[in-house]
């Protein structure tokens, strides 16, 4: 509920074989603890919130297709996560082969678009305790109260930036 309710902690949904998995796979600090009664108030509040405001949903729903369809060209980039999703996550469309290399490629989009356009975006990291692997990239995170100049503006800081960094190592 961290991300989607702006709280803390979570729940787990799905069949029983689901539920059941996740609760004997995850670690035991996971069920030792409730969830504090403010923070239980907080994720209340917030779904009241969203049942009270069905336009605020209507209005995450449109920026994420905005910015989808603004990125759909991209150069030299490509976007993997669900189209959905409100964490809309970048890859390089071919990989340098070094995942170190990746993430100086998509550091340095990074430190441009802050430094030539005043636009923060956060490159994927990596740890070498993590169990999983996952690929680096960039990840933008849409919320309602974007506007459409916010995000052609990202979306053109982007592209540009994009293209010149790109550039220098392909």
């Amino acid at each position: 509920m961290g991300n989607a309710l702006a709280t803390d902690g979570g729940f787990c949904t799905g069949s029983v074989r689901v539920v059941d998995h996740q609760r004997l796979s995850s670690s035991g600090y996971v069920f030792s603890a409730s969830l504090p009664p403010y923070l239980a108030t907080a994720a209340v509040s917030a779904v009241n919130y969203l049942e009270e405001n069905p336009s605020v949903l209507a209005n995450l729903r449109s920026n994420i297709a905005l910015l989808h369809k603004e990125l759909s060209d991209a150069p030299g980039l490509e976007i993997s996560s669900h189209v959905l999703s409100p964490i809309v996550f970048l890859k390089l469309k071919k990989s340098t082969s070094s995942p170190t290399t990746d993430l100086d490629v998509f550091e340095a989009i990074a430190e441009r678009m802050l430094k030539e356009d005043s636009v923060f975006i956060v490159t994927s990291k990596r740890s070498n305790l993590d169990r999983c692997k996952l690929p680096v990239g960039i990840r933008l995170f849409v919320s309602a109260g974007h506007t459409e100049a916010d995000i052609s503006t990202l979306s053109s800081s982007l592209k540009r930036v994009s293209a010149s960094v790109l550039s220098d190592y392909f």
